[in-house]
């Protein structure tokens, strides 16, 4: 059976799975001593990811060599960093402006325990709040706090909280009940919004934009579109100014899920006319959105409109273009347009060959789906393992073992750390089980181990895979209990039939 030589070569991949080290990328001179960005702050502070130096060093270095460096300038490269969740970076600017006797402002003293929860966690956050003196902790702060609560899904250290805060008077706005709607919504407890809603309501808060479209989105989960748009005609009613494009391509992103194409259309139409800003943003989600609709002739449309209406024509949009063809199976206009970004792109992004590759091997391209990875590899570092994964699971589903083996020996030959998706996991356990091939299920679960993949769901399909080979482990519960596995109910019940003797 072909799937022997993954137990032929399976030695060979473990040890280099285990061995191999990416290679470290080479770091250019981000900030050369001749640039005129040297008299700049944030490129230094920007460069400090690639050339490992410190934010305290750059600060100092900066001051040092006679410039000034003024508050509000950090607090705009904080928000920077922010921008790019360089969450430490940002945080030891806040650290080295407390060093230098800076004054922090409440908004700062939020700012700070917001990025202390992304990188030290929530228990460092509270101890900052509880360090705070007393004119400090005010709605600004305490809101931080119950948005880290929120963010992380701690549902009753947030409800705490909030009735903590409702004590002190620090509710009069929208934005703490926005935080509990998203909370909610996460949760999978779209009911409780209308319930936040009605509390707003009560107290004489004005809804503000966001808290009309989190609500308009509790009743789309709820599947009452009819709530949708009483929400609407109350958004009308209560300022035209809240009526945003983001409202209504929420409102057209509702309609598209729920398979109501005429009306996602007509508002697509309003957007267009009445609310069309000049943004690539606004057309990117034209395109996906009719793409959801399944027109393609309106993608097409949109696509040379936003093309007449910028001089460039930057990488992302083209991704979004590249995405919806393949989306709408149009072979021969993804074939089309990748050629010309191909053919003119300064930057080449390797999304793009991914997302084109997909689309192909849809099609069973085959030949086309292989010269694009060729080209992008001679263009581009990568990584290659997410469009390398593509044609493992393409090969897998036609039988075509060998095939797929030899995507996985170039991966494990590019990168050491790989570790597979889970539906490319799933794709070879289902080989197996449609081969009743254990051998090769357990090489392959050999070689998940060696980077810490093997978890329960592999273990799961592991069962299936001996099940269907009429197979029998009786030494499969203990290796689950080495390897920490919680028992679920259905796992357990394929153990009656992989333990038995």
């Amino acid at each position: 059976m072909n799937s022997r030589r993954l137990i032929s070569s399976g030695s060979w991949l473990v040890r280099k799975l285990c061995t191999a080290t990416s290679e470290k990328a080479k770091i250019k001179a981000a900030v050369a001593a001749a640039s005129p960005m040297r008299n700049r702050l944030y490129p230094r502070l920007s460069a400090l990811a690639a050339t490992g130096g410190t934010v305290s060093e750059a600060l100092n270095d900066f001051i040092m060599e006679g410039k000034k460096i003024r508050k509000d300038e950090l607090g705009r490269c904080v928000k920077e960093l922010r921008k790019y969740r360089r969450y430490q970076h940002a945080l030891d600017i806040m650290d080295w402006m407390e060093r230098r006797n800076l004054h922090l402002s409440h908004v700062d003293h939020a700012i700070r325990l917001d990025l202390i929860a992304k990188t030290k966690g929530i228990d460092a956050a509270e101890n900052y709040l509880s360090a705070l003196p007393p004119s400090a902790k005010n709605q600004l702060t305490y809101g931080a706090l119950l948005n880290c609560y929120c963010n992380n899904l701690m549902k009753d250290k947030a409800s705490s909280l909030f009735q903590k805060m409702d004590e002190l008077r620090f509710t009069n706005n929208t934005l703490p009940f926005n935080n509990l709607m998203c909370l909610y919504m996460r949760l999978g407890q779209p009911e409780k919004v209308p319930e936040l809603v009605d509390e707003l309501k009560l107290r004489n808060i004005p809804r503000c934009r966001f808290t009309y479209v989190v609500w308009m989105q509790s009743y789309a989960n709820l599947n009452d579109i009819e709530g949708v748009e009483r929400v609407l005609e109350e958004l009308a009613q209560d300022s035209e100014d809240k009526c945003t494009w983001t409202t209504y391509n929420n409102l057209a992103a509702i309609y598209v899920k729920a398979g109501l194409f005429e009306k996602a259309e007509a508002c697509l139409k309003k957007l267009e006319k009445d609310m069309m800003p000049r943004q690539r943003e606004a057309y990117h989600f034209l395109i996906s959105l009719y793409a959801g609709t399944s027109n393609l002739a309106e993608v097409h449309r949109v696509w040379e409109a936003l093309k007449r209406a910028f001089s460039t024509v930057t990488n992302t949009s083209y991704l979004v273009m590249v995405q919806a063809l393949v989306k709408l199976k149009d072979l021969e206009g993804l074939k089309k347009c990748f050629e010309e970004w191909e053919s003119s792109c300064s930057a080449y992004d390797i999304r793009l060959a991914t997302s084109t590759i997909r689309g192909y091997l849809s099609g069973d391209l085959i030949e086309e789906a292989e010269l694009v990875l060729g080209n992008a590899m001679k263009r581009s570092k990568g990584p290659f393992h997410k469009v390398r994964e593509l044609f493992m699971v393409y090969f897998l589903e036609k039988c075509q073992f060998d095939l797929a083996l030899q995507h996985v020996e170039a991966v494990v030959s590019e990168m050491g750390d790989w570790r597979p998706a889970p539906e490319t996991i799933t794709a070879f356990f289902d080989y197996f089980m449609k081969e009743r091939d254990v051998d090769a299920a357990e090489e392959f679960c050999r070689i998940l181990k060696s980077k810490n993949g093997l978890d329960s769901n592999a273990y799961h399909l592991l069962l299936k895979t001996y099940v269907a080979a009429g197979k029998v482990a009786p030494d499969m519960r203990r290796r689950l209990e080495v390897d920490g596995i919680q028992l679920s109910q259905e796992l357990q019940d394929l153990l009656v039939n992989v333990c038995r003797e």
